[in-house]
């Protein structure tokens, strides 16, 4: 053999020797750090609750990530690379597919999060891992935390008019967690965050159910997957700074206007919500409990929840020395898709509220 070609061989395999592969890491690695609602199953990670979520530090060029759809085709999730929102993909297959996303050659690393863009009812979004070049540890671990328990406004849901237009697709296309309210100030404040929130949802009564079909917040709440299944128990282990709660919309709505609809019940929604921060108390003793008016609720309907969430407070000054803090929204938020807050209302509200949350935070 010609020595030029020889030479030209051994310097060819001696490149590929020391180039590094990429290599397939599952969704168990210890490197990976999850937060919200999330369930580690036999073939991954199940993402249940919107904004539920796996971050990872990664170095090298090339990014696959393995995801399936528990139920198709409304799930969504989120890609933040390197700090940049990529959009939000609809997972549309119920088998695991690879998605590819573009990465800089510029950087050595890299951190990746995946959030789901879709609400439990939807289904999980199941993650089974991530083909890079290498997987490092995840430092970043925020001090603060807040959970925002809510319906769909919380979800940040119909707020999106952007991709599909609010006159077109179905109600969860138009969802958008991760520029909900609670996303923003989660990243104003360098917080994580939690999403226990469902659309439709109440605390006595649902937007078009009396509690005769649908559970209400307290009957799926200390559920891991926020429904019916009592065998799945969230284990509340992580405990939030604060816990913010935005719940009444739904009752003091007038439904579909077909069904049959009671008048609100103004006593049976204040048991229920002394009740329900009880339950929340009881697995976070420490926490600081905030309630909000609805952002979607003005006029009388406005009045009368205030004074249902007056009436809370109260009993807890008294009975328990709690002192449950009020935030109350002195305008509505209604500019997105089916009168709910859109995209821009969502980073208003989270203007108001950012300032107050931080108070919070800095006192404890």
């Amino acid at each position: 053999m010609n020595i030029h070609l020889l030479q030209i061989l051994i310097l060819s395999l001696l490149f590929n020797c020391n180039e590094t592969l990429p290599t397939k890491y599952g969704a168990d690695n210890k490197n990976f750090q999850y937060n919200g609602r999330y369930d580690l199953i036999e073939n991954g990670a199940a993402l249940i609750s919107p904004g539920a979520s796996v971050s990872i530090n990664f170095s090298g060029n090339v990014c696959e990530i393995y995801l399936k759809a528990e139920k198709a085709p409304y799930n969504y999730v989120a890609f933040e690379l390197d700090g940049k929102y990529l959009g939000r993909k609809k997972i549309e297959s119920e088998a695991t597919e690879p998605y590819i996303l573009e990465v800089s050659s510029e950087e050595k690393t890299h951190t990746l999060k995946i959030i789901k863009e879709s609400e439990a009812s939807n289904g999980f979004v199941l993650f089974s891992g991530i083909k890079v070049e290498k997987v490092m540890g995840y430092t970043q671990q925020p001090k603060y935390y807040i959970e925002y328990i809510g319906d769909s406004i919380t979800c940040g849901a119909v707020s999106d008019g952007s991709v599909t237009p609010c006159d077109e697709g179905d109600y969860f296309d138009h969802e958008n967690v991760y520029y909900s309210y609670g996303a923003n100030i989660a990243r104003a404040l360098q917080a994580d965050f939690m999403l226990s929130s469902v659309s439709g949802i109440g605390m006595y009564r649902n937007w078009n159910d009396e509690n005769i079909e649908e559970p209400i917040m307290p009957q799926v709440y200390e559920n891991l997957y926020l429904d019916t299944n009592h065998s799945k128990k969230y284990n509340f282990e992580r405990k939030p700074n604060i816990v913010s709660i935005c719940l009444g919309t739904n009752d003091l709505s007038n439904g579909d206007g077909i069904k049959s609809r009671l008048a609100f019940n103004k006593e049976k929604y204040t048991a229920n919500y002394i009740n329900f921060v009880k339950t929340v108390f009881n697995h976070y003793p420490n926490t600081q409990i905030v309630l909000l008016n609805s952002p979607m609720v003005g006029g009388e309907n406005n009045i009368l929840l205030l004074s249902c969430l007056k009436e809370v407070q109260s009993y807890f000054a008294e009975n328990n020395n709690k002192s449950i803090l009020l935030f109350e929204f002195d305008k509505t938020y209604t500019n997105g898709c089916l009168w709910h807050p859109s995209v821009e209302n969502h980073r208003q509200i989270a203007e108001k509220l950012t300032p107050f949350f931080k108070s919070i935070l800095h006192t404890k």
